[in-house]
């Protein structure tokens, strides 16, 4: 890799450009996000069963985005260092996403019934399987960055990857509410999870044949081939030390993730339950007759197209607002605009769990966008700033630890709560998923409160 002297300087429609594969990776994980919940508990999972499911996202994220951010610093290829990564993630993960809705017809062939184990366990792995893929691809995406982007662009481009990911997840979740609304037609979850695969995997092909990585001259690649073999051989703990060695401010960095994803991923893991079980009144259908689940089946695919329509608005305000925060944050500083954006969200999550109606719902997912928006960009922009050249990958990969981290504690002792948290509703039992809204709040408070100790490093 090259100098900050030899990297380019990216125009808006290059940077645009450089954002398709990460719309359609995130295209994929939104509809994993909004339908994998309901989808579970058609297949007999508790709300702490899926919350274990949901471990997927996190493990995979502590476990594989390190050692593919790892495996892309020490790639040296025609194709690339961090390209190929991308390609087999997107490969994978779309088979995945197009699986998992026929888990049920997969365990039949093996003489299972509708309530069976077998088909949940088969849901589980294709979940795992799709995380695995989208955190090999994302890893190396985010590196993709400080590899080819000056430095005082790095803002910027991240604010464009924020600007991909609130784009897809519109589209994502607005596609099925929007085909019942217009043509009344309701799109079959199958036929979701198939449309998530196919943007998956064209989005990533887009940019692995239109986006050229800076290749470096054949000195600097055997000086850096040198370099990544050493760094290869130290041990991850050692790494991760000399990560967070490199500033005190990166400790503090990685703190503001950590909370903040407890935050967030209260919110992305039960949010459409809380939508079908708090907003909808529909009961805990795992724990009834079929007979019984079949006359709520209306409202509960109504309580999905709202989810969805919700989730829509809250990535819409992430993506229109995604550019403006990054000039917002040049002129007025990274912590500041990202504490009050974490503050934003965190009131948007108390309205939801204190005023729960359709209105109110709706409108605070909007001001949790602002929220969203300023996770995907600012964090990884002070980040930057400390990152030592040729180590993009295994820093990204580092750094993700604090965001998969915290999400373990979400999908255990959060989903454990939930689950003992049962209450009678109209004769049958519920569970009490706006504990989640508060909680996330908390941790958002929490989140905001370190951001504004970070003293960021200027240029």
């Amino acid at each position: 890799m090259s100098s900050e002297d030899n990297l380019r300087k990216f125009s808006s429609l290059q940077l645009l450009n450089f954002c398709i594969g990460f719309f359609g990776l995130q295209f994929a994980w939104q509809m994993r996000i909004i339908l994998s919940g309901p989808l579970t508990e058609s297949l007999g999972a508790s709300p702490l069963l899926y919350g274990l499911i949901w471990l997927a996202g996190p493990v995979t994220g502590i476990v594989v985005q390190p050692i593919i951010g790892a495996l892309s610093d020490n790639t040296f290829t025609k194709f690339g260092r961090r390209l190929p990564y991308l390609f087999f993630g997107a490969l994978f993960g779309a088979a995945g996403l197009i699986l998992l809705p026929k888990s049920e017809f997969l365990s039949n062939l093996f003489g299972a019934n509708h309530a069976s184990w077998l088909a949940l366990f088969i849901a589980a792995i294709f979940i795992w399987v799709i995380d695995a893929c989208v955190n090999a691809a994302q890893g190396p995406y985010r590196a993709l960055i400080p590899d080819n982007i000056q430095k005082n662009q790095h803002a910027l481009a991240n604010s464009f990857l924020s600007f991909a990911i609130g784009l897809g997840s519109v589209v994502a979740a607005g596609t099925a509410p929007f085909l019942k609304w217009a043509f009344n037609y309701q799109m079959s979850v199958d036929a979701q999870f198939t449309m998530a695969g196919v943007a998956f995997i064209l989005g990533v092909l887009w940019t692995c044949f239109t986006f050229k990585e800076n290749v470096p001259s054949k000195e600097a690649m055997v000086e850096k081939k040198l370099e990544a073999k050493k760094s290869a051989s130290k041990p991850f703990i050692q790494n991760v030390k000399e990560f967070l060695n490199a500033s005190p401010e990166v400790g503090k960095i990685c703190l503001v993730q950590f909370f903040a994803w407890i935050g967030l991923m209260s919110m992305m893991i039960f949010f459409t339950q809380y939508v079908v079980h708090i907003l909808y009144e529909v009961p805990n259908t795992a724990q009834l007759a079929e007979n019984i689940i079949a006359t709520f089946a209306n409202k509960q695919t109504e309580a999905q197209n709202f989810s969805s329509i919700c989730f829509a608005f809250f990535n819409l305000i992430c993506f229109v607002i995604a550019i403006p925060i990054a000039k917002m944050a040049e002129k007025l500083g990274n912590k500041r605009v990202h504490a009050v954006s974490l503050l934003s969200m965190a009131v948007a999550y108390l309205l939801i769990a204190c005023m729960p109606s359709k209105v109110t719902v709706f409108a605070a997912m909007g001001l949790a966008g602002i929220g969203w928006s300023s996770t995907l960009a600012l964090p990884f922009a002070m980040l930057s700033k400390y990152i030592k050249e040729g180590t993009e990958g295994s820093a990204m990969g580092i750094f993700n630890i604090f965001i998969s981290a915290p999400q373990v504690l979400v999908c255990t002792l959060l989903a454990w709560f939930i689950n003992k948290s049962t209450y009678m509703l109209n004769g049958n039992l519920n569970n009490h998923w706006d504990y989640a809204f508060l909680f996330g709040a908390l941790m958002l408070i929490i989140s905001a409160l370190i951001t504004l100790t970070v003293k960021e490093k200027e240029e």
